[in-house]
């Protein structure tokens, strides 16, 4: 009787409660929406923006040149990255000292108050303010950017990680296009407006404020790194929805015994660490392959590229929401066929279709002026390349880290992937400028190659992480890293030992 419960527990499978699913609703709103609101919403007012900054230093100093103009403009849009760059370094620290949802609430400091500050800019005459605001919520954008997918990753069932896990890039895909609607001119975009948009950015975090408090803690940080099993069951039974939680709990506390081996990493001993090397490996590449295949150059290419297929300049701004549109809809496809067709075959598809899609648009490019239909197939690469990223390389890449690694390896690991995403982004919108202006078409092939290069690191190293506790993962990394985890006894006592085999069993016993 006792082997056929044992059986029925071990069969059921989690699912997708009022609570889970709420939690997560909350925690993308209020943090991921702003990631990627603010990443979209300086581009449609640049103008108005650019003739505020310039009647604001001719009342000061007199005339204001064109080069002192672009040099304002290129510290305000790049302010956001750098701050996003410092968010990502204070990952590890505040997740370990409040927690993931901690973190979360606390985050909202750095949303609301640039907010207010963005929102009165033009009545207190100062473009430094919105400089200022913008490096502040980039912090903000930093932080949401690792600990809402570590949180939801933490929070939900083992069969549902990868859905819930892309939540947080559909909400930036939202972001993006609620700040593109916003931004058209008959709405925000325009001289009255631009203030006003800029200051939205904090309602979310109001809302965040406000209601996420009443939804659980990580259970696995309250029971593994603070030691409460009270507090986390509690959690584990409203997120899931039944009272027998033990399963879970019984997986966690081995895991609390693997990592006594290990104790609190710092970032440093994640580099030294032999058993997490490939693991480390594998976020520095997803990351930079994400950011650095040219996704932000797209973006910024987009509207010539529509422009010199015929779209008039008013319908411009339209036709650029409706790519953004693209983007949100596959990644809503993306939520529904991740448990499917698993994390690695998403990331190969989508780094294969980017990868066609820049070599096709370097040729229509390259032919754009000679051809008469070209532009229009210079529209479609575009658009397939969004089709592409939104499938696997946007929203893929949280959701393996926050599998790939244990508890106490975790924000650590994220605070690696979090900096590599924010330089790399960076450096693109730093450096692409300079290679449309010597390469023109032909940059894309660098984009090309940078898909293909993440492809084959994807195809070789990285394996199917779907519906696998956080354990089972670290096991199919183990014989890369030429490290035995070795789970026996009846304390569950876990060794890992430095060995040179490639194979050793694994035996996972429970408590």
């Amino acid at each position: 009787m006792k082997a056929e419960v044992n059986m029925e527990r071990h069969e059921r499978k989690g699912r997708v409660t009022l609570i889970l699913a709420a939690a997560s609703l909350i925690a993308g709103f209020g943090s991921s929406f702003q990631y990627g609101y603010n990443v979209a919403v300086v581009n449609s007012p640049a103008p108005e923006m650019k003739l505020f900054y310039t009647q604001v230093y001719e009342n000061r100093y007199g005339l204001m040149s064109d080069g002192l103009l672009t040099f304002l403009w290129s510290v305000t849009v790049s302010m956001y990255p750098l701050g996003g760059f410092f968010g990502s370094l204070m990952v590890g620290p505040l997740v370990n000292k409040f927690g993931r949802k901690g973190t979360l609430l606390f985050n909202n400091i750095f949303s609301i108050v640039p907010a207010i500050m963005m929102g009165v800019s033009e009545v207190a005459g100062s473009f430094e303010i919105i400089i200022v605001a913008r490096f502040l919520v980039g912090i903000c954008a930093g932080l949401s950017s690792n600990v809402v997918p570590m949180y939801l990753g933490e929070i939900a069932p083992k069969n549902y990680r990868g859905a819930v896990g892309i939540v947080p890039q559909l909400f930036i895909t939202v972001g993006i296009v609620a700040a593109q609607i916003l931004g058209i001119r008959n709405i925000l975009g325009n001289k009255e407006g631009w203030p006003i948009m800029l200051g939205l950015t904090g309602i979310p975090a109001v809302i965040e404020l406000l209601l996420l408090p009443f939804f659980p803690e990580s259970p696995r940080y309250m029971l593994i790194q603070k030691g409460d099993e009270k507090t986390a069951r509690k959690g584990l039974q409203r997120l899931r929805g039944w009272e027998d939680v033990d399963e879970e709990l019984c997986e966690m506390r081995v895991e609390v015994q693997s990592e006594q081996t290990e104790g609190q990493l710092s970032l440093f001993n994640l580099f030294t660490f032999r058993s997490l090397r490939w693991q480390l490996l594998s976020v520095i590449f997803m990351n930079m392959g994400q950011q650095l295949s040219g996704v932000n150059a797209i973006y910024y290419y987009a509207d010539s590229i529509y422009s010199s297929a015929g779209v008039k300049d008013g319908h411009v701004q339209y036709v650029t929401v409706g790519t953004g549109a693209v983007n949100v809809l596959m990644t809503i496809a993306a939520v529904f066929i991740v448990e499917k067709s698993g994390r690695k075959l998403l990331l190969l598809i989508g780094f294969g279709i980017c990868c066609a899609a820049c070599v096709v648009l370097t040729i229509a490019l390259y032919f754009q002026t000679t051809l008469d239909w070209m532009p229009y197939v210079s529209i479609v690469c575009v658009i397939v390349y969004v089709i592409g990223h939104a499938i696997g390389p946007s929203p893929i890449p949280t959701v393996i880290t926050t599998e790939m690694f244990r508890q106490s390896s975790r924000p650590p690991a994220f605070m690696v992937g979090g900096s590599v995403h924010w330089l790399s982004n960076f450096t693109v919108g730093l450096v692409f400028p300079f290679l449309e202006k010597g390469l023109g078409a032909y940059s894309f092939i660098i984009f090309a190659c940078i898909c293909l290069a993440t492809l084959i690191y994807i195809w070789v190293v990285i394996p199917e992480t779907k519906n696998k506790t956080f354990l089972e993962t670290s096991k199919l990394f183990a014989q890369r890293n030429k490290v035995d985890i070795v789970v026996e006894g009846k304390d569950s006592e876990i060794k890992e030992r430095g060995k040179e085999s490639n194979r050793q069993e694994i035996k996972n016993t429970f408590l």
